[in-house]
């Protein structure tokens, strides 16, 4: 093996490309992985053009983005027994600590050393370098072996299709029931898909082809809210009126906010998984009082990459449909393109290393 490696460099906000840089050495706990695909997440766009700069995403250039990821094994670091050469994993983006009170609860997502690298804190493609290359070393916390019938491509959606099921986790699903999603992006698609596999009759709130794209992957209802003068009132009479039992804000916008909790029937729970461009939104307090609204923000995928690969295994979720393109990573800048543009109906842009 030569010791550099391809890698999308970001040199300043808007100002990245591929370049060649050394291969990562792995650490204690920490093995070397060679990345074979790297799935667009809505998210890079904005790291690129410096738009989380404020939250220190990345904290310094030169800086390598990129967090959803799959690859192979290729050498193992100081103390690593739990994988070996060879080993085909899926990844994601968050690795806490592992000794805060939220670390042993599960919840390291929400790791109280967040952004502490020297305590062991990674958050891959955001706060320490990521998978836009090809080769990057990932703490062991951080992989999921993949099954022998999952490609690298599906399992690069792994990340999306984890922070799907948090949310689901978190407001459970009725079987029979209903659940709407607003937001027919790839997260989104990804929760209508999942509550339908846990027994949901699926409504998804949408336009053009991203929601014709929900309708072919399965979902039972669609609601164009383009086409419609009430987004609310179409949700709940496909509900018979009482609204649905589940809610999942996968949209992000103001509108969107508000409809999602007006569409829940009483005693209905709401998650909120899409990151708005502003922490100042209105809300229907009044609403969510009197109809006894539970209201859950939902933040990536924590413990959830073994269930979407058992779903993805099980063909109980479709990740293969969802691709739309593949670029290698020389075409960084088209593959990026392609995906904030929606080129050709974009859904799910692969990059493979």
């Amino acid at each position: 093996m030569s010791d550099k490696m391809k890698a999308v460099v970001m040199r300043a906000p808007n100002q990245y490309g591929v370049e060649q840089v050394e291969i990562p050495v792995p650490g204690y706990k920490e093995v070397l992985v060679r990345v074979k695909a790297v799935a667009i997440c809505g998210s890079d766009p904005k790291v690129f053009s410096g738009g989380y700069l404020s939250i220190n995403w990345p904290p310094a250039f030169p800086f390598i983005p990129g967090h959803e990821f799959s690859g192979e094994v290729v050498a193992l670091g100081e103390g690593v027994t739990e994988f070996k050469a060879g080993d085909r994993v899926a990844g994601e983006a968050h690795c806490g600590c592992g000794y805060c009170a939220n670390c042993k609860a599960g919840h390291y997502n929400l790791c109280l050393n967040y952004g502490r690298t020297p305590l062991g804190h990674r958050h891959y493609g955001f706060t320490y370098q990521g998978a836009y290359a090809q080769y990057n070393a990932y703490n062991v916390k951080s992989l999921t072996l993949l099954p022998d019938n999952i490609s690298f491509e599906e399992a690069s959606l792994v990340d999306t299709a984890g922070t799907a099921y948090q949310a689901i986790r978190l407001t459970g699903v009725t079987p029979g029931g209903y659940s709407a999603t607003f937001g027919p992006g790839p997260i989104g698609i990804f929760t209508m898909q999942i509550a339908k596999a846990m027994g949901s009759k699926t409504i998804m709130v949408g336009r053009r082809e991203r929601l014709q794209s929900a309708r072919k992957l399965g979902a039972d209802h669609v609601v164009d809210y383009e086409g419609v003068k009430d987004v609310v009132a179409a949700v709940r009479e496909v509900t018979g009126g009482i609204g649905a039992d589940e809610v999942f804000e996968c949209a992000g916008t103001q509108e969107a906010v508000l409809q999602s909790l007006r569409c829940a029937k009483k005693n209905g729970s709401v998650a909120f998984v899409a990151l708005p461009a502003t922490d100042e939104m209105m809300i229907p307090v009044k609403t969510m009082v009197m109809n006894q609204i539970a209201v859950h923000g939902s933040r990536a995928n924590p413990n959830c990459s073994a269930k979407v690969l058992e779903l993805m295994s099980r063909g109980k979720i479709n990740a293969k449909d969802m691709i739309t393109h593949q670029f290698a990573l020389d075409d960084i800048h088209e593959a990026m393109k392609t995906f904030v543009n929606r080129i050709d109906g974009a859904l799910k842009v692969v990059v493979k290393p």
